[in-house]
């Protein structure tokens, strides 16, 4: 039997319990057919006010997030969508397709999005060479951000963590400080924007910020959702969330 609303594809859609943005990004990114059903990975202390506190969040997140995959699966999901992105960069290329593999082994082999992948995609995409990033993380946050870029050909000319200091309060960075935080990234040499952290509310403003640089700026939520359409066939256009989901 097919699914009544979700008659194209069922996304299973893993995210933080903290994270109150990248939901409601999903769902306006939405199109006809394809549902997204989110699991909660249980986040017990959300400090991230230092590389150590950071690091052990990670922890916590790797112990619980089978549980959540078990959760999702039971709805009889097409696909998983990782709704966090810090842990798609660690340790690089090499801890990327490590934890995508375990994310599809334990969904029982379902093909997997995650946020790093779908910058890798988008940014060769447009051909970009040398980019400028944005993140909510602490330094080692940057740090393995930037070996991943690095890993991949890409040269992180500059890069901005706005260090914030709990999982919640990423979600309250208002469009201003990504406004500034934009343009402090955006220098002559860099021929791409790019902004992870999926509780950062990023998808409308680089839709409007690709106007006013004139370059690609690739907001993680708009970037992983469109892996996850186009991985499955979908090419229907969406508005208002970037070059990507409206040209590619």
């Amino acid at each position: 039997m097919t699914d009544a609303l979700g008659w194209r594809k069922k996304f299973g859609v893993l995210a933080p319990s903290t994270n109150t943005i990248v939901e409601p990004d999903f769902y306006g990114m939405s199109v006809p057919g394809v549902t997204s059903h989110f699991s909660r990975i249980h986040i017990r202390n959300q400090d991230l006010s230092s590389d150590e506190a950071f690091e052990a969040l990670l922890l916590e997140i790797r112990a619980e997030i089978h549980h959540a995959i078990a959760r999702v699966i039971t709805a009889e999901v097409d696909y998983m969508v990782m709704g966090m992105s810090a842990e798609t960069f660690w340790d690089g290329v090499e801890g990327n397709r490590k934890f995508t593999k375990e994310i599809s082994d334990s969904a029982g082999g379902l093909g997997v999005a995650t946020g790093a992948e779908a910058c890798e995609r988008a940014l060769k995409l447009f051909g970009a060479k040398k980019i400028g990033v944005v993140t909510p993380y602490q330094p080692i946050g940057d740090k393995n951000v930037t070996r991943f870029f690095n890993e991949i050909g890409f040269d992180v000319v500059t890069i901005k963590g706005l260090r914030c200091p709990t999982a919640v309060s990423i979600a309250h960075m208002t469009e201003n400080d990504l406004r500034h935080a934009l343009v402090d990234v955006n220098t002559p040499e860099v021929d791409a924007l790019v902004q992870v952290g999926t509780n950062l509310s990023m998808v409308r403003l680089a839709d409007e910020a690709e106007r006013w640089f004139g370059k690609p700026v690739i907001a993680i939520n708009a970037a992983t959702w469109w892996l996850a359409l186009r991985e499955n066939g979908i090419t229907d256009k969406v508005y208002g969330a970037g070059r990507l989901l409206r040209e590619f």
